[in-house]
């Protein structure tokens, strides 16, 4: 397997995202600084400067000319991918969680952090008004009585929205009406990640609870279950195999006084089978993101040492039969 890593971040990885076309790796971490790389060999091409806090938030626009990234300054940036500017920001109450392009682009979907009599919240943006003094929000959720949002998607079409949350349960929302059409409670820990399929028909979470599932979008049914015996920070779905990717291992504070140590591989398993396949090792911290690439030859994983590794699959794994 060749490996090309990338070091730019100070502080531990938050997210990683590829572009549609994939050219392009996008990463966030708790140092302020969002970076973009190529894939193809790890070479940065740049920074965006602007937040103050540690970015949590951040996806980027189907034709890859637009960011968005949401941090614990409170504050959300649309960005000019090209040239790194700012093109309007939109401040909240709270820490900004997670933010997701709709479809065409025209709309984001952010959620905020519970944090003392500030409960989460769920927003619509409409892009073209980014900057104006908050004119952006078109609809607003208030999550009174539920525990507090740790992440979302939006559904196909841009027909619902998907959240997940601190309890370990999963809520679809007809945003435009604002209420909860389904629930679902498969996990009893925190949901730390969720990521669709790439046709959107499905979507895997990562959990505290030592798992990973699989989910029906549209019905929220727990379809597989993908066990370790680590914290799950992040799962990832391959967009040309039925493979799933798992990222975590223990936290940084406890690793020290554990006798069991470790576990900070990016672990393989079959979709359909639920059975780990294959270890791809390299970090020396827990893992806090991976994302597959879009074409299915290689795995980005991003870690508590703030250390990108972009992993290229050698010929054994294309030819594997489990």
């Amino acid at each position: 397997m060749k490996t090309i890593n990338c070091q730019g971040h100070e502080k531990p990885i938050t997210k990683l995202k590829y572009n549609l076309e994939g050219d392009l790796l996008f990463s966030i971490a708790k140092d302020s600084s969002p970076c973009v790389w190529y894939s193809i060999n790890g070479e940065s091409l740049g920074t965006y400067n602007g937040h103050n806090g540690a970015v949590y938030g951040l996806d980027v626009k189907w034709d890859s000319t637009k960011l968005v990234t949401g941090a614990a300054d409170t504050f959300s940036i649309l960005w000019d991918t090209e040239t790194g500017k700012s093109l309007g920001n939109s401040k909240y109450k709270s820490t900004v969680r997670s933010v997701n392009f709709n479809m065409d682009g025209s709309q984001i979907l952010l959620t905020t952090q519970q944090q003392k009599d500030e409960p989460s919240s769920v927003f619509l943006l409409d892009v073209a008004e980014i900057g104006n003094d908050n004119n952006c929000i078109i609809k607003t959720l208030k999550m009174v009585g539920k525990s507090n949002v740790t992440g979302s998607i939006w559904g196909p079409l841009d027909e619902y929205v998907i959240t997940t949350h601190g309890d370990g349960s999963i809520c679809q929302w007809d945003i435009k009406n604002e209420k909860c059409i389904n629930t679902a409670i498969d996990h009893n820990l925190e949901i730390n990640d969720i990521q669709s399929s790439i046709d959107m028909v499905y979507f895997i979470t990562a959990s505290s609870d030592l798992c990973a599932k699989l989910f029906d979008m549209d019905t929220l049914k727990c379809l597989k279950t993908y066990k370790t015996n680590r914290k799950v920070n992040s799962a990832a779905l391959s967009p040309t195999f039925e493979h799933v990717a798992l990222g975590g291992g223990e936290d940084v504070r406890q690793v020290t006084t554990s006798a069991d140590k470790g576990g900070f591989e990016t672990r393989l398993y079959h979709l359909i089978y639920e059975e780990e396949f294959a270890k791809v090792p390299g970090h020396f911290g827990p893992i806090n993101s991976l994302a597959f690439h879009p074409d299915g030859k290689s795995i980005s994983t991003g870690g508590e040492e703030a250390i990108i590794k972009i992993n290229y699959f050698d010929s054994s794994y294309f030819n594997f039969k489990i």
